[in-house]
């Protein structure tokens, strides 16, 4: 997780990043708040004995979204660090070569990989923002987008040894979904998922199919629920490998009984206010975890 030192509202993501409000707020005002919310959430991971490594973000270069780590890098139980091409100018300087050197110190690294070579051309993935990895089942899914470009992901899969799965999906008024992961959040035994985002049966059936063979009970939620992040979930384990669901408070608020029980059978939710990242930076608790899979030296 990065701890952000300039958090704010980026004008060039809200170009299609439908999530982000403006605040008529100081600059200083919404990085102090987003402080407090980020602290706040750590805590509480680590008084649940959920390991993690915070990164100080750096004053300069001016990265407001530095606080979404998982957009430019993924780490991987072979000892792959992946790095990614970002469709924000300002958010390619998130990439910081520091933090992969402190990793490499911590976790056994075997490959560097990287794709931002593609930026030059217009070409976009942003990692599992971009890409929901069923990393079990080796199975990646995707929703097309203009962050999201085809032929990268095809490349990705064939070189990381996963099956590409890809789809179009939209919101309530049409617009494309910018990330994979404000519809889809994939678990151990259960898959949230916004089935009306996706209006090509063929598609739709493809997807279906692949999270059935793959175990996963469905958790379909509704535009709403979407709008309150509740697509943006991310499970984890703690130091005692207890599973826990980990959500933003207006995605737990969001969710039906139901819904909350079918969870509960499989693992504790843990939620955190958040409100101001997730309106400002248009991203929520997800966003904020790029989960670590990478060999403990």
């Amino acid at each position: 997780m990065i701890r952000p030192a300039a958090f704010g509202y980026n004008q060039e993501t809200a170009a299609n990043n439908s999530f982000q409000e403006v605040f008529d707020a100081p600059a200083e005002m919404l990085q102090d708040v987003a402080l407090k919310e980020f602290d706040r959430f750590v805590r509480k991971l680590r008084n649940h004995r959920i390991y993690i490594d915070v990164i100080e973000d750096k004053d300069r270069p001016h990265t407001p979204d530095a606080i979404f780590p998982n957009n430019w890098i993924s780490l991987h139980a072979n000892g792959s660090i992946i790095t990614y091409p970002m469709f924000s100018p300002l958010r390619r300087q998130e990439r910081r070569e520091d933090i992969i050197q402190t990793l490499k110190q911590k976790y056994s690294v075997i490959q560097i990989k990287g794709y931002q070579e593609y930026e030059a051309a217009g070409r976009f993935l942003e990692g599992t923002g971009s890409l929901i990895l069923d990393r079990a089942n080796k199975t990646a899914y995707a929703c097309r987008s203009i962050r999201t470009d085809e032929k990268l992901m095809e490349q990705f899969c064939d070189e990381q040894g996963f099956v590409k799965i890809i789809f179009d999906a939209f919101d309530q008024d049409g617009i494309p979904i910018y990330h994979t992961n404000v519809i889809i959040a994939l678990a151990e035994t259960f898959v949230v998922i916004c089935l009306g985002a996706i209006p090509n049966g063929k598609e739709k059936e493809m997807m279906l199919d692949s999270l059935h063979k793959a175990g996963k009970t469905i958790i379909d939620i509704t535009f709403d629920q979407v709008a309150c992040f509740a697509g943006n979930m991310l499970q984890v384990k703690n130091a005692d490998e207890v599973r826990y669901t980990i959500m933003s408070e207006a995605a737990f608020l969001s969710l039906k009984s139901e819904q909350i029980r079918i969870i509960l059978k499989d693992s504790f939710i843990l939620h955190a206010a958040i409100p101001t990242i997730e309106k400002v930076g248009g991203g929520s608790v997800r966003c904020m975890i790029a989960e670590n899979f990478l060999p403990v030296k």
